[in-house]
């Protein structure tokens, strides 16, 4: 009986990795969680017969560490404007460990003149991970997830009123269950996906005055949506206790969503082709993920009316952070030409055709699969 390749999962405990652990796990490949502290989540993972290495994802040897005894991995790294130094950090050390091959998450709309830092390191790192010499790379790139559109839950719930700055932008949001099967169905089994590239989409594009149907008919109540400047959101984010970081470059997502980015290309047909299951449609995401907010954020609470209108009035005193000049007090490499996505034509060439902006010449055993700018 051949024995399974072990796989590790990093940030095993958010969004995309607790399902992937849980879905390798299912078909019984021995897989290794990568987390941050040894909380509830991770306890939950470790009944479920995961192995657990605690450790930061920013320290070499944690990393280096972790890949003792390993042959694959997904690697989902955080939502951090040092999000560069921690993929090339992983790079050398998944080259030091010759592993087999690394599934690596990526967006939708990275590009080599996007005003967000994140999204131009994924880009650098994109193209840096296809030049490993004995790694093979497979990209899991996904737009909006779909759970974004619910942080806004209790508003939702209590007053019937959706509101976020995405204009009628549309979009064909993912669950985070599908980002998985993705990620992990290409690990199971990655000969056929090796150089290439999986943008996973809800079945269909949906407008955010869809998405407040929709919740109206899970929440049995009358959802309205509200179009709402940028300040006006990032206000009640503070209020949430979203960071500034996050902030700084959500704002340019939203814009994107706004100006049909995550409409180009979209939907794809990639989570069906990986995994052979056909991708979860808004309401029946919704309606697990109201039912267990946790999915959404683990501290975020539905709570009650009276908690919250308190929030509503807090929110109004909250004073709009000026995200610009926080990131140029931070030394951030700024461009002062940079473009969003959808007025890039580099980025349309390949979005077009539902493949990632990567550099002519980059490095794959299938290259008539990809089209690279």
């Amino acid at each position: 009986m051949s024995i399974k390749p072990r796989i590790l999962v990093t940030a095993a405990a958010g969004h995309t990795g607790s399902a992937t652990v849980s879905q390798l796990l299912a078909r019984r490949f021995p897989v290794r969680a990568f987390v941050r502290r040894k909380d509830a989540r991770a306890t939950a993972l470790e009944q479920a017969g995961a192995e657990i290495f605690v450790g930061d994802m920013f320290d070499y040897r944690d990393l280096r560490d972790s890949m003792v005894g390993i042959q694959r991995a997904y690697h989902c790294p955080p939502f951090s404007p040092n999000v560069l130094h921690n993929t090339m950090l992983f790079a050398v050390a998944a080259e030091a460990a010759k592993l087999e091959v690394v599934a690596l998450m990526s967006q939708w709309n990275p590009h080599a003149t996007h005003p967000s830092i994140i999204s131009r390191g994924h880009w650098i790192a994109n193209q840096i991970y296809r030049w490993m010499p004995s790694v093979d790379v497979i990209h899991v790139n996904p737009g909006l997830f779909a759970f974004t559109y619910l942080l806004g839950l209790p508003a939702i719930a209590h007053f019937g009123m959706f509101m976020a700055p995405f204009g009628d932008g549309l979009n064909a949001p993912p669950s985070n269950e599908d980002i998985a099967r993705v990620a992990a169905g290409v690990l199971m089994d990655p000969a056929a996906h090796i150089g290439r590239s999986y943008r996973p989409t809800g079945p269909k594009l949906i407008s955010p005055r869809d998405i407040a149907g929709t919740l109206g008919k899970v929440l049995g109540r009358k959802v309205t949506y509200k179009d709402v400047p940028f300040k006006t959101f990032s206000k009640a984010a503070i209020t949430q206790g979203l960071p500034l970081s996050d902030l700084a470059h959500f704002r340019y997502y939203a814009e994107e969503l706004r100006s049909g980015a995550f409409a180009l290309g979209g939907p794809t047909d990639h989570v069906l082709e990986v995994s052979g299951q056909a991708p979860e449609n808004f309401e029946s995401i919704a309606r697990r993920y109201i039912q267990d907010p946790s999915l959404i954020h683990p501290a975020l609470k539905v709570g009650s009316k009276l908690e919250a209108i308190a929030f509503l009035f807090k929110m109004l005193a909250t004073m709009p952070a000026d995200l610009g000049a926080w990131e140029r007090e931070r030394g951030y490499p700024l461009l002062s030409d940079a473009v969003l996505a959808q007025d890039s034509p580099e980025w349309r060439a390949t979005a077009e055709h539902q493949h990632l902006n990567l550099l002519a010449g980059a490095k794959t055993v299938a290259p008539a699969l990809e089209t690279t700018a």
